[in-house]
């Protein structure tokens, strides 16, 4: 136990402030582009492997709606982006150093 006038751990002067992270690595959107990228390269390869066997299996389906919501994702993204840019009252708020 500490003793009367010893800093504690919980002491907000004995922490660092956190530097915020740098653009790069805040910044979503290549991260939901790579991602959607894969997505449409799943839905070349199994499309390419089904219509040379006549038959479309889950795999396919799948990488059809992992590219579909990938998209209405990154659409949504830049919307609300765009929003905030704009000052819209009900818009996203947070990433500051993003929103330029």
């Amino acid at each position: 136990m500490a003793q009367d006038g010893e800093r504690t751990p919980s002491d907000a002067a004995a922490h660092r402030s956190v530097p915020p992270l740098p653009r790069r690595l805040a910044d979503p959107t290549p991260v939901v582009l790579f991602g959607t990228a894969l997505w449409f390269a799943g839905v070349v390869a199994f499309g390419w492997r089904d219509l040379a066997d006549g038959t479309f299996d889950i795999q396919f389906f799948s990488c059809i709606a992992g590219t579909t919501l990938g998209i209405i994702g990154y659409g949504v993204f830049r919307w609300q982006r765009s929003a905030a840019r704009r000052g819209s009252r009900g818009s996203w708020q947070g990433l500051s150093g993003l929103d330029t």
